[in-house]
C-alpha cells in the first residue's frame, strides 16, 4: 500500500523541484521529508530523486510515480469527503481553451456545480496562452488547455493529434497559397499550422482571422479556408483531410491541467478528477 503522507510529500518536491520547498510548505523538518521519501523508495523498490549539493533530479520512476500519485491523493481525498459528509466551498476560479467547449466539458462542469453548490464557481473561456499568462497571474485557480510542443507545464489529460480540417473531405489544393482560417496570435493551432507548412515549402496565406472558434468553424464550413484542430474535437459540419491532398503532418497536441499555486485544494482536486475520468472514458 502506497501511504498518500508519503505520496504528498513527493508531490511537493516533485513540483518545485526542492526539499526544502517541500519543508516549508508542508511544515516539516527537511529530514522527515528525506525520510518520506526513503520510505516511499523503499516500498516502491526503485530510487525516485537523483540529489547533489546544487540541484534535485527526478528519476524515471520518479516521473512514472507522479500521475499514480496525484490520483491515489485526489480519490483518497473525495472518499475522505463524501465519508465525512464535508462539503466543498469558496471560490474556483476555472479556465478552458475554447476547443474544449463544445465537447463534454459543460456536462463535467454542470454535474461539479451541482454537487458542490457551495463552490463560488467562475469560469473562463480563452486562448490557451492567455489562460496560462493568467494562470501565472494569478487570475486563475486551474486551467484546461493545450500546452505547446516541448512544454512539461501541467499534468497530461490526453495525447491527439492535430489535423486540417475542411468543409467537405474532397477539398482540394488550390494552384496558389494555401487559404487559412486560425486563430489570432498567441494560438498553438495557428503556430503548429504556419511552422508546418513553412517547414514544407508550401506557400499559404491568412484566408480569415478570428478570435472566437464559432467564427473560426463558421469561416471554414463557408469554404473561406482550412483549419488545423484536434481530431477528437472537430466541430460538426467539417471533416478531416486525407493525407493524399499533399499537406504537411501538424504532429501531435496535448491537452493539460494546470493549477495555480494557491488553488482551493479539495475543490480543485474534484473537478481535476472529474475531468480526468471523463476524458478516460472518452477515450475508452
Amino acid at each position: 500500500m502506497l501511504d498518500p503522507v508519503l505520496l504528498q510529500t513527493f508531490l511537493m518536491i516533485a513540483e518545485g523541484n526542492s526539499f526544502s520547498e517541500a519543508s516549508r510548505r508542508l511544515s516539516l523538518r527537511q529530514s522527515t521529508v528525506s525520510e518520506h521519501v526513503q520510505k516511499l523508495e523503499k516500498c516502491i523498490g526503485h530510487r525516485l530523486f537523483i540529489r547533489d549539493t546544487h540541484s534535485v533530479a527526478m528519476t524515471s520512476e520518479g516521473e512514472a510515480l507522479v500521475e499514480f500519485a496525484r490520483n491515489i491523493i485526489e480519490t483518497n481525498n473525495r472518499a475522505t469527503d463524501y465519508f465525512a459528509g464535508s462539503e466543498q466551498r469558496g471560490r474556483l476560479r476555472f479556465g478552458a481553451s475554447e476547443d474544449l467547449v463544445p465537447s463534454w466539458l459543460p456536462e463535467v462542469l454542470a454535474d461539479f456545480v451541482a454537487k458542490h453548490p457551495l463552490v463560488e464557481f467562475e469560469f473562463t473561456v480563452a486562448l490557451s496562452a492567455v489562460l496560462m499568462n493568467r494562470l501565472d497571474g494569478g487570475d486563475l485557480d486551474i486551467a484546461f488547455c493545450k500546452r505547446w510542443a516541448g512544454d512539461e507545464r501541467g499534468d497530461l489529460v490526453w495525447r491527439d493529434k492535430l489535423v486540417w480540417v475542411a468543409s467537405q473531405t474532397d477539398w482540394r489544393r488550390p494552384k496558389g497559397p494555401v487559404p487559412l482560417v486560425v486563430y489570432r496570435p498567441p494560438a498553438i493551432t495557428r503556430s503548429a499550422a504556419l511552422a508546418a507548412l513553412e517547414h514544407a515549402g508550401i506557400p499559404w496565406r491568412i484566408a480569415c482571422t478570428s478570435s472566437s472558434l464559432n467564427g473560426l468553424t463558421a469561416a471554414t464550413r463557408a469554404g473561406l479556408g482550412l483549419m488545423a484542430h484536434s481530431r477528437r474535437l472537430i466541430p460538426e459540419g467539417l471533416a478531416e483531410l486525407a493525407p493524399l491532398q499533399g499537406l504537411p503532418d501538424l504532429g501531435p497536441v496535448e491537452f493539460v491541467l494546470l493549477k495555480g499555486r494557491r488553488a482551493p485544494g479539495g475543490a480543485a482536486a474534484a473537478l481535476s478528477a472529474a475531468i480526468r475520468a471523463r476524458a478516460h472514458l472518452e477515450a475508452s
